[in-house]
C-alpha cells in the first residue's frame, strides 16, 4: 500500500514517529481508504473513508454550538439503525456554506452509495443496496469557505478502489494522518477486553488541536469495535463516558461548529446479548471504551496548538460535581494561568484568581492549592514549608498537575488543558495563509 509520506513532511514537527504509537491491527467489519483530493496546496491525504461491509450499529454526540456545520445537519437527519460508511474530509469545515454545502453532501452520498453498492455486488455473497441515508460525514478545516465538491467527487473512484479490507498499523496511521489539520501528531488508541468470554477489540482514532472545549466532544473522534451491541446500548456507553473524557478537556476555550464523536459496532464477534447498560457483563467493555476515549482526549490536549506543557487540574471536595467542573475549567481556560505555566512561572495567585471567578461559593479558610506534590496554599494561608525554588523546578517539567481542594464536600472533577505559547498565536494568525 502506498503511504503518503507528505502527511508527515508537511507538518510543523518532525518528532512524530510511527513506532511511537499503539499497534492497531485488523478489526473485523471495518475497511479503510485514504487518498489525496487536492484540497491543500501540497499533496497529502485529506479524504478518508471508513466502510462497513455488513453495516454497523452506531451512536454519535455532536457539538452544542448554536452554529453547526452542514455535515452535522446531515448526520442528525440519518434515522437508519445501521450505517455503511463514514466519509471524512479535512481542509474544509463545510460550515456556514448554506444550502449549497448541504446539497454537495447529498450528491456525494448518492455517488458514494452507488459505488459501494457495486462493490457489494462484486465482493459479497448477499450484496446489499446501500443508500445515501446510510452514510455519515465528518468535516474539519476552515469555516465559511465554499465546499470543494468537485474535487471530492472526482476522488471517489480512487477512494473506493483503494479500500483495504485487511487493516494494519500503517493503514490506521494513514487514516489518522488523513484527518489532521493543525495537529502535529496523528492520534490513535486501542484496548482489548471481554464481554462474557468473547474477546473484543476497541480501536480509536481522532484529530483535534484547536477550538477544543465542551460541550460535547470538541474534535473528530471515531471509535470502532467488533462487539455485537445495539445502537441504544452504544448511545448509553458513549454519553456516559464522554463526560470525563472529551468533555473534560480544553485547549483554548472555544467550541467548533463541527465536533463529533462516534462509536461504531460491527457485530463480528458474537458475544452474549446485552439488553441493558447496567448489565455487569458490559462493565469491562465500558471501562475499556473509557480508557480509549481518555487516551485520545489527552492526546488532543498534549497536541494543542503551540502546546509545550500538558496540564491536569483536579478540583476535589466540592459540594457537587457542577461546582467542581466549573472551578476546574475556570482554571483551565484562564489565559493568565496558561501563560504563566508557559513561562514556567509558579504564579499560584493566578490559580486563586480563577477560583474566585468561578461563581462558586468558596470558604477561604478551607481552600488548599498544590502544584504536583508541592503544597502552596493550605487552608487559608501560605503553607508553612512553602519553597518557591522547588515549585520553579517543578514548573520546568512537561506535565503539570494542579490540585485545588475546596474542602466543602466530596465531589471531584478533573480537567485537562495545555499552556498558551507564542506558537499558538503564530499558528492561528497564519491559519489561512
Amino acid at each position: 500500500m502506498k503511504f503518503n509520506i507528505n502527511n508527515f513532511l508537511n507538518i510543523s514537527s518532525q518528532s512524530s514517529k510511527i513506532v511511537d504509537f499503539q499497534d492497531l491491527d485488523h478489526i473485523d467489519g471495518v475497511s479503510i481508504s485514504a487518498v489525496s483530493a487536492g484540497l491543500y496546496k501540497f499533496k497529502r491525504d485529506e479524504l478518508v473513508l471508513f466502510y462497513f461491509r455488513e453495516g454497523a450499529n452506531y451512536a454519535s454526540v455532536y457539538t452544542q454550538s448554536k452554529l453547526i456545520s452542514e455535515n452535522l445537519k446531515w448526520n442528525k437527519k440519518i434515522k437508519k439503525k445501521k450505517i455503511f460508511a463514514l466519509l471524512v474530509n479535512t481542509r474544509n469545515a463545510n460550515a456556514l456554506t448554506g444550502p449549497e454545502g448541504y446539497d454537495a453532501l447529498k450528491k456525494i452520498s448518492l455517488d458514494l452509495s452507488s459505488k459501494l453498492s457495486e462493490i457489494q455486488k462484486r465482493d459479497e455473497d448477499v450484496p446489499k443496496q446501500i443508500t445515501s441515508s446510510e452514510i455519515l460525514f465528518g468535516c474539519t478545516g476552515t469555516i465559511g469557505e465554499k465546499f470543494p465538491f468537485d474535487k471530492i467527487k472526482a476522488s471517489l473512484p480512487e477512494l473506493v478502489k483503494k479500500i483495504k479490507y485487511t487493516q494494519n498499523k500503517l493503514v490506521w496511521m494513514k487514516a489518522a494522518m488523513g484527518m489532521i489539520t493543525t495537529d502535529l501528531k496523528p492520534k490513535v488508541s486501542m484496548a482489548e477486553t471481554k464481554i462474557g468470554s468473547s474477546e473484543i477489540k476497541i480501536y480509536g482514532i481522532a484529530k483535534g488541536s484547536g477550538m477544543i472545549y465542551p460541550n460535547m466532544a470538541t474534535t473528530l473522534c471515531y471509535i470502532f469495535t467488533d462487539a455485537t451491541l445495539s445502537s441504544s446500548i452504544l448511545n448509553d456507553i458513549l454519553k456516559n463516558n464522554i463526560k470525563t473524557t472529551f468533555n473534560a478537556i480544553s485547549c483554548d476555550g472555544d467550541s467548533s461548529t463541527n465536533d463529533m464523536v462516534s462509536l461504531f459496532a460491527t457485530s463480528k464477534v458474537k458475544n452474549p446479548e446485552i439488553k441493558k447498560y447496567n448489565d455487569m457483563r458490559l462493565k469491562n467493555f465500558n471501562k475499556a471504551v473509557h480508557s480509549v476515549l481518555l487516551n485520545l482526549a489527552k492526546q488532543v490536549v498534549s497536541d494543542g496548538e503551540g502546546a509545550s506543557k500538558f496540564i491536569s487540574i483536579n478540583c476535589i471536595n466540592c459540594k457537587n460535581e457542577k461546582d467542581a467542573k466549573n472551578i476546574s475549567f475556570k482554571i483551565a481556560n484562564s489565559l493568565l494561568v496558561k501563560t504563566a505555566i508557559a513561562g514556567e512561572d509558579p504564579n499560584w495567585g493566578r490559580v486563586a484568581m480563577a477560583i474566585g471567578n468561578s461563581d462558586t461559593k468558596i470558604n477561604e479558610k478551607k481552600l488548599s492549592i498544590s502544584f504536583g506534590p508541592h503544597k502552596i496554599f493550605y487552608k487559608g494561608s501560605l503553607y508553612k514549608s512553602y519553597d518557591e525554588k522547588k515549585i520553579i523546578e517543578y514548573m520546568k517539567g512537561k506535565s503539570i498537575e494542579i490540585e485545588v481542594d475546596i474542602g466543602m464536600g466530596v465531589k471531584n472533577f478533573k480537567s485537562y488543558t495545555m499552556d498558551l505559547t507564542k506558537k499558538y498565536i503564530e499558528i492561528n494568525a497564519d491559519y489561512r495563509t
